[in-house]
């Protein structure tokens, strides 16, 4: 029977029996709509209640961003910098970086989330002086440093989004990084061509991100990926990225987290008239992915991002919300606060379910396992996590709650 005959019925059917859909049936959800994508999201949501049951989850962190100096040029971020509009503030001291983190530590906060430009030496020589004055060659070595700095004086545990790494940078990092993340957005070749809204953007290229996260796998880190939506890939396509993510998975057992998450066009960017991602294209491909991807993979929306509605995507099959901090923006997308605490609770139980805060490290990578966190940070896991592999103390540590 080809894709195109096999009813929708059949196929959800076989996703909720836990059967690994291939490709081809799971081409059958690209029409969905209206009543179709309603029964996208019910299925959804029952294949991640027998994964996940009735929690949902959040990281408490701070957001360091590290340096906004970077190589590439995305038609649709205004995090980048560069060393004009930077100024002197090139990198985050050390002092700085430390502030932050024993401040959000003093809130409790247990994940210090490095978010950072892609290799700006290759592009800025003020980078690539800024570092050498003080003794690196690269960003990433610095950002080595950084996070060891952290693991060192707080108690909070690092999470870097570095962009792109090569598996001596990766291994370097795994010591002081319980898990680390990068967004593959994308499997579309369409993005980096001429217009796209990758074309000056080396490091998008999907090779060479599917490559940094097979990396990931081969070392051990538990990663989290994921999906940004609306930048003109087709429904097709993100299935295909989907695919790709659920075969890295099934080589190496790494990847904890999928994000998905949707395009918001910001101003003076090249696609600042841009719309953006529906909430029905967002609610599609989180049900897409929980029916790809299956009932023990954790999957994430962005409250901040879909501050008028995010809990209706708990009904489509996610249990995660992310990071939330109580101290620092989101400085990606600094048009958009993170929900408090009390909101966030009370929209998570007005769905069924129960909000808790969890580690950058996912509870299933680090009990009754060795094989992924490094030895050097098991203690520090340990002292901040209760039986079950959840934050000690639970909600009820931060304060107001």
């Amino acid at each position: 029977m080809s894709a195109s005959t096999i009813p929708l019925w059949e196929v959800l059917d076989s996703a909720r029996s836990g059967e690994e859909l291939p490709g081809e049936a799971a081409s059958v959800f690209v029409d969905a709509s209206g009543s179709s994508l309603n029964e996208l999201c019910h299925a959804a949501a029952q294949i991640r209640d027998m994964g996940k049951g009735k929690t949902v989850t959040f990281s408490p962190k701070v957001f360091i961003p590290l340096t906004r100096l970077c190589r590439d040029f995305c038609s649709y971020c205004t995090f980048r910098q560069d060393p004009g509009e930077a100024g002197e503030r090139l990198y985050m001291t050390p002092e700085e970086v430390l502030e932050v983190a024993q401040a959000g530590q003093r809130l409790g906060c247990t994940e210090a989330l490095f978010t950072l430009g892609e290799r700006p030496e290759a592009r800025y020589p003020e980078a690539k002086e800024w570092l050498a004055i003080r003794g690196y060659r690269t960003t990433l070595e610095y950002l080595t440093a950084m996070c060891k700095l952290v693991v060192e004086e707080t108690s909070l545990l690092p999470h870097a989004n570095p962009g792109t790494m090569s598996r001596q940078e990766m291994a370097a990092l795994r010591p002081y990084n319980p898990s680390m993340g990068l967004m593959l957005e994308s499997t579309s070749p369409r993005l980096y061509e001429e217009g796209g809204p990758h074309e000056f953007a080396p490091s998008k290229r999907p090779r060479v991100r599917l490559r940094t996260i097979e990396i990931a796998g081969e070392l051990g880190v538990p990663f989290t990926t994921g999906l940004l939506i609306g930048i003109g890939e087709t429904r097709m396509e993100r299935i295909d990225a989907l695919l790709a993510i659920r075969k890295l998975h099934a080589a190496h057992g790494h990847i904890q987290e999928v994000i998905i998450q949707n395009f918001r066009a910001k101003p003076d960017t090249p696609m600042k008239d841009a719309p953006d991602a529906t909430s029905d294209e967002l609610l599609w491909t989180v049900a897409v992915a929980r029916l790809i991807l299956g009932q023990d993979m954790n999957i994430q929306v962005p409250p901040n991002l879909n501050s008028d509605d995010y809990q209706a995507y708990i009904g489509a099959g996610i249990n995660d919300w992310g990071g939330v901090s109580p101290l620092t923006i989101d400085y990606v997308n600094p048009e958009a606060p993170w929900p408090g605490l009390a909101q966030l609770r009370e929209r998570t139980g007005a769905e069924g379910h129960e909000l808790r805060p969890r580690l950058p490290i996912y509870p299933e990578y680090f009990l009754e396992t060795d094989r992924y966190l490094d030895p050097s940070l098991t203690a520090q896991v340990e002292s901040l996590a209760d039986h079950k592999g959840y934050v000690k103390g639970g909600i009820q540590r931060y304060a107001g709650q």
